[in-house]
């Protein structure tokens, strides 16, 4: 982090000064903490008159949102959040983040709020918390985000209530509130606004200057893109099907190695992202269901019972009603592929390891060859696996004429004519 942002601020020295632009949009997690912190490293470097973040968000994690508001506070470039474009909004975390602001905007047609906190981590996404508990994170919550408000001057009333009854207003609103410092239209509109406008009295001049996007780095985007609860779901699949694969063809190597991948970066997320155990718990049981299945003749019903658990386990693997969201058009698929590779991949590999082995001799049994010479109950040939066979028959066999091999006596094969 530390080099990149060297590097980051050594190139954009040689760039003349403006009005730095990111984007944020979506749940707010570590990989955007990263990026915001580097941003402003880049913006301080470049000298540029502010930092514009055009924030849209949903919310998500308080440790994360905490390192943003630290962040600004710690910033010698003025910091902007420009909740933007229109129908977008500042939801829960990003409540937090606008007020930090040294300027907080906000387009048309925007909202803000709904910041009541919710328990999220190992446990659940939004799980239901003791009395005792919930008093606790709601007081640690109102608190902090009362200390924002005050240290930025901006309505402490409603920022409170924002957090305990989940207050939301418009921007409209919010401007009247004094939640916000303005509204404007657009990018263009917005610099017109705040030009002039004082951050620790000294006003800004962001007339005619140029908006220069710092785009995330090609790591930021593989993080971004990682911690998103779809791709964990696809990763988890990866991991299972790959270490079972491994399992049920000893020495394939590749599908193990793929596998612990996945399954690292599993673990890895799955620290981060709020995973509900109950879920984890379902979609193992399913592939226990899966397993057994193949084993017992239950004629499918263990089976159908792994596609329910499977289904219901992605269903409530993260909360549907929080910023972290598991899209059906995941779930659905997912649990068909499921669905069909341990019954037909799976199963058929499980129940091949089950048959009695046929090598040698008994590999010879059951097979159709021609006769070399008339077989009787005393003698004849057969050519077969590559080597000549005495053959002995109850029922005369002329020469030619097709024999299937019932038994191995010695060196002797005893065949029948093949109907």
């Amino acid at each position: 982090m530390l080099v990149w942002g060297l590097i980051s601020a050594f190139l954009a020295r040689a760039q003349d000064a403006g009005v730095g632009l990111i984007s944020i949009a979506g749940a707010i997690g570590p990989a955007t903490a990263n990026y915001i912190a580097r941003a402003i490293s880049v913006a301080t470097a470049r000298k540029d008159a502010c930092l514009v973040i055009q924030l849209d968000t949903p919310g998500g994690l308080l440790d994360s949102t905490k390192e943003i508001v630290q962040s600004f506070y710690a910033s010698k470039v003025p910091i902007v959040v420009y909740v933007a474009p229109s129908g977008a909004s500042a939801a829960s975390a990003g409540t937090f983040i606008t007020l930090a602001a040294n300027i907080a905007a906000m387009a048309p047609s925007t909202t803000i709020g709904a910041a009541h906190p919710v328990e999220m981590g190992p446990a659940g996404g939004t799980e239901k918390l003791g009395s005792v508990m919930k008093e606790k994170l709601e007081n640690y919550a109102s608190s902090y985000i009362q200390s924002i408000a005050e240290r930025r001057g901006r309505n402490v009333k409603w920022a409170i209530s924002a957090v305990r009854t989940s207050a939301s207003i418009t921007a409209e609103k919010a401007l009247e509130l004094k939640v916000i410092d303005l509204i404007a239209d657009d990018m263009s509109d917005l610099l017109q606004k705040l030009n002039g406008r004082k951050v620790g009295g000294v006003p800004l001049k962001t007339a005619g200057l140029k908006v220069v996007a710092i785009p995330m780095l090609p790591r930021e985007k593989l993080f971004q893109m990682l911690w998103r609860p779809e791709v964990m779901l696809v990763l988890m699949l990866v991991a299972l099907y790959g270490i079972i694969g491994e399992l049920s063809t000893p020495g394939a190597i590749l599908p193990g190695v793929i596998g612990g991948i996945a399954l690292i970066l599993v673990l890895y997320m799955a620290a981060i992202l709020p995973v509900n155990t109950a879920g984890l718990a379902l979609i193992g049981l399913a592939f226990v269901l899966f397993v057994i299945d193949v084993f017992t003749p239950t004629h499918g019903i263990l089976t159908f019972g792994g596609i329910v658990a499977f289904f219901l386990g992605a269903l409530m693997l993260f909360n549907r009603s929080g910023p972290f969201r598991l899209p059906l058009a995941y779930i659905i698929p997912a649990t068909a592929v499921t669905a069909a590779f341990f019954i037909f991949v799976v199963g058929a590999g499980l129940r091949a390891q089950l048959l009695p082995t046929r090598v040698g001799r008994e590999a010879m049994l059951g097979q159709t060859v021609s006769a070399l010479t008339r077989i009787s109950a005393e003698q004849g040939k057969v050519f077969i696996e590559g080597e000549y066979w005495n053959a002995v028959s109850d029922t005369p066999v002329e020469l030619g004429q097709p024999v299937e091999v019932v038994g191995v006596e010695g060196l002797t094969l005893k065949v029948k004519p093949k109907v």
